[in-house]
């Protein structure tokens, strides 16, 4: 029981829509109809608000943290589960037909949960690569397979389980990323074309 408690907890944190909800609160319509019409941080800096796209990096990396420590006060055993939650809820919402982001963010999120080198790691990987290469979806999925290897080099082998369920999850996401990047067609952070890595 308390594996499905930890799931469903996880899966609550990770189901709230902070673009979506950010974009209407300050008018900057709907976030569906934008770009690639995915609710992370990156279709939200298409809206031309970068500080909102802050903020909702932010939010999606909070509520991937909170979802694994607050599980973790109730079931320490099955803390992992809410990881795996959490990122579920951000990229299969109930509420808005289970069409949500990618999970970059909330992965950062659930790994510092998991255990914080594992998130360092994750952050140095993500930010890095996305400061030299310019496109986001290489810098989340690099920092999604990374984060299971790290987990298991720091001796957390329960975390890098289903950090490798995610990052395999996060790979699948970006499937379209993938196949404009052998294009060579994938846009690049400050590019005019569409396209999403969240």
């Amino acid at each position: 029981m308390a594996w499905i408690l930890s799931l469903g907890l996880g899966y609550l944190f990770g189901s709230v829509p902070f673009g979506l909800i950010l974009t209407r609160m300050t008018g900057a319509g709907d976030l569906r109809s934008i770009g690639s019409g995915n609710i992370g941080a990156t279709n939200v800096l298409r809206t031309g608000r970068k500080g909102l796209a802050a903020t909702t990096l932010l939010l999606d990396l909070l509520k991937g943290f909170a979802a694994v420590l607050v599980a973790a006060q109730f079931w320490p055993e099955a803390a992992t589960l809410a990881a795996l939650g959490a990122f579920l809820g951000h990229c299969f919402p109930v509420w808005l037909g289970f069409k949500g982001g990618k999970g970059v963010a909330t992965t950062a999120g659930v790994a510092f949960g998991l255990a914080w080198p594992v998130g360092l790691a994750y952050a140095v990987t993500w930010l890095s690569l996305l400061a030299l290469v310019r496109i986001s979806s290489v810098a989340g999925m690099t920092a999604a397979v990374v984060a299971p290897l790290a987990a298991y080099g720091f001796g957390r082998p329960e975390a890098g389980l289903v950090l490798a369920v995610i990052a395999a999850l996060v790979l699948f996401q970006h499937r379209e990323n993938i196949t404009r990047l052998r294009a060579g067609t994938e846009p690049r952070i400050g590019g005019s074309k569409t396209g999403s890595a969240k």
